[in-house]
């Protein structure tokens, strides 16, 4: 009977659809920091990492599981973003080589996979193949790719008979969730009823991370004997998504409502300040020095970005942000010629070590390098910065009394070309957002035409204002959407102005940490590169502090704002770096000397309000993202 069942099942409409890809091109600011990327470790990889130049999945014989499809799913958006012929040609080269291999049992990619060195699993591992799908739904996306619908259709289909035999196991268990966006995806497109049976067969061999959830178990740090799949970071992160990619096809409003309580139970629990949650490897508490793994940053990204769509929500976009404009750069020397597996939020030395905080990660896991501790981060690092872009605005469906529109998710400068109910749009967003409050749109509408923008006002953006063409500014409620409906023609300025108020959050063991609009800031370490290993540009580096770190703030208990004074610059070549951030923040301090490092780690910071006989000292906190060594979690001064 499930096929009767099936058959009367309609997948729910996202509440907001994503533009396809290229749609929105980036500008200002966020183009330099593609551009930055593709001049780095994302733009090179191919050229001399074995485990994509000599990837499995276009005829290497090196690693043939996920690394290579995890690099496609970043260069894709990567180089059509930037209209980059360079890399366009390479995501060209992955492509044609994968679509003109399939097996004639449906399968893509390399079979008895090679995974770093050793032979893995079964024969046929379906989760690397998840990946794959990712990266050719974009590609299909900007470029037509007219093979990609009838590839994905046979895939699919082998894999529908292939996992009565063999149900999913290990990662894609836990992802299962990825592979069920491609499976509406193409619903979306080729609305096939045995489509919808195989996404409720996945479902049922996938973890069910709403009942996991629902009754919570991993409420510390987690001890090495617990460390499975389901305490797992990037699982985590994935995970996030799972209720509200499968709430499209159920229809339950349980599963709506379990998106927001996982996101209760890891910031109750695991929550950092950076707003992802710690899990170095494995879910770690919320000790400012524990870490979160790269992979879990780009992956909590990417599943908010789906949540913001399927949902419609301005927290969880307001989450996006916070994660997109700290997290993220954070975990990358400026020139994205490294990276860390590991970054803290309080981190003052990295370097290899055996005595180490970390649940289960190893010696080299904070260094900034190549391949630091595992690979899995140098190959899926790569989609953070682009597929943000591509989630900044997205369409809004016609339903009842709304017409077509457009929402802004996001707020960063670019520009979007498209057509709202057949009339030609070009969006002009200019703005040195996060780092100033403004934010102008430019809409140019060539004909006569009425519909609704949505523009979403942070939940921190009190006394927010909103002013259009020459009218006076009027005020937006805080933490929605603010629907703007009139008739457009020719060109409009809307100018946002978004209020950024310091904001003081109390953390663990009662220290604080400081935030103004979507940025968190962090004490300015004077630090020393050490090259270790590997040669340039692509080199393995510890880095260590040249200075003081072990400061306790002087704020004001009553007026704490007003120890604070901000200061900004202009926006560089590299504004995500200590030298080029375009915000400064001067505060006094103190420093602690019982507060030292343990365990190659910042410690414990002392229970805030602590005692110091040292002089005052001027202090520069810089925004999170531009950090190498930081302290973002201080204690405060009696």
């Amino acid at each position: 009977m499930i096929r009767n069942t099936i058959q009367k099942k309609s997948l729910l409409s996202p509440v907001l659809v994503p533009l396809p890809l290229g749609t929105i091109r980036p500008r200002g600011w966020l183009r330099n920091q593609l551009q930055i990327q593709a001049n780095g470790l994302s733009g090179h990889l191919d050229e001399f990492w074995p485990d994509v130049r000599d990837s499995g999945w276009i005829g290497g014989d090196s690693d043939g599981w996920e690394r290579g499809p995890y690099w496609l799913d970043g260069l894709v958006p990567l180089a059509f973003l930037l209209g980059d012929a360079r890399l366009e040609a390479k995501a060209r080269h992955w492509m044609e080589y994968i679509l003109s291999h399939q097996r004639e049992d449906g399968w893509l990619g390399p079979i008895k996979a090679k995974r770093s060195g050793n032979w893995y699993g079964p024969a046929y591992d379906p989760w690397p193949v998840f990946v794959f799908l990712k990266a050719l739904t974009q590609y299909a996306e900007t470029t037509g790719e007219p093979r990609a619908i009838p590839a994905m259709t046979r895939f699919l289909q082998g894999l529908d008979v292939r996992i009565d035999e063999t149900p999913l196991f290990e990662w894609s268990r836990y992802r299962w969730q990825d592979l069920m966006l491609s499976i509406f995806w193409l619903y979306d497109r080729a609305p096939q009823a045995w489509l919808l049976e195989l996404a409720a067969k996945i479902h049922s061999q996938g973890f069910g991370w709403r009942a996991h959830f629902a009754d919570f178990k991993y409420l510390d740090k987690t001890p090495p004997e617990a460390c499975g799949m389901e305490a797992h970071a990037p699982n985590n992160a994935m995970g996030i998504k799972a209720p509200g990619v499968w709430y499209r096809f159920s229809h339950d409003p349980e599963d709506r409502e379990s998106v927001f309580h996982i996101l209760e139970m890891l910031d109750r629990y695991h929550g950092q300040a950076t707003g992802m949650f710690s899990g170095d490897e494995h879910l770690a508490g919320k000790h400012p020095s524990q870490g979160i793994e790269l992979c879990a940053v780009v992956e909590y990204m990417f599943s908010l970005e789906v949540l913001c769509s399927v949902l419609g929500e301005s927290i969880l976009a307001d989450r996006l942000e916070e994660i997109a404009f700290n997290a993220l750069p954070a975990t990358f020397s400026p020139d994205m010629w490294a990276h860390q597996y590991d970054q803290q939020p309080n981190q003052v030395i990295c370097r290899i070590a055996e005595d180490r905080i970390y649940t289960s990660n190893g010696p080299a896991a904070n260094i900034f390098g190549l391949e630091p501790h595992f690979g899995c981060c140098t190959a899926n690092m790569h989609q953070g910065w682009p597929k943000f872009v591509s989630h900044l605005w997205m369409r809004v469906p016609p339903t009842g009394a709304i017409s077509e529109g457009l929402a802004a998710v996001a707020y960063a400068p670019c520009q979007i070309v498209t057509e709202v109910g057949g009339t030609p749009v070009l969006l002009d967003v200019d703005t040195a957002y996060p780092f100033s409050e403004e934010v102008r749109i430019s809409l140019r509408a060539p004909l006569r035409r009425r519909f609704p923008l949505f523009l979403r006002i942070p939940a921190w953006a009190i006394e927010a204002s909103i002013s259009v063409g020459n009218e006076k500014a009027r005020s937006c409620v805080a933490g929605q959407y603010l629907r703007l409906e009139r008739e457009w023609r020719g060109e409009t300025t809307i100018t946002l102005r978004l209020p950024m108020r310091p904001r003081f959050e109390r953390r663990y063991n009662n220290a604080i940490a400081v935030h103004r609009g979507p940025l968190l800031y962090a004490l300015k370490i004077a630090e020393e590169w050490r090259q270790i290993g590997g040669k340039l540009p692509h080199a393995d580096w510890e880095v260590l502090p040249a200075g003081k770190w072990n400061y306790a703030l002087n704020i004001d208990a009553k007026q704490p704002a007003n120890s604070l004074t901000f200061e900004r610059g202009s926006i560089g070549e590299q504004p995500f770096s200590p030298e080029g951030a375009p915000v400064r923040v001067n505060v006094k301090g103190r420093p602690v000397s019982e507060w030292k490092i343990e365990h190659n780690a910042a410690g414990t910071p002392p229970a805030s309000p602590v005692r110091s006989d040292s002089p005052l000292e001027e202090l520069t906190l810089i925004p999170y993202g531009c950090t190498n060594l930081r302290i973002t979690e201080f204690p405060t001064l009696a």
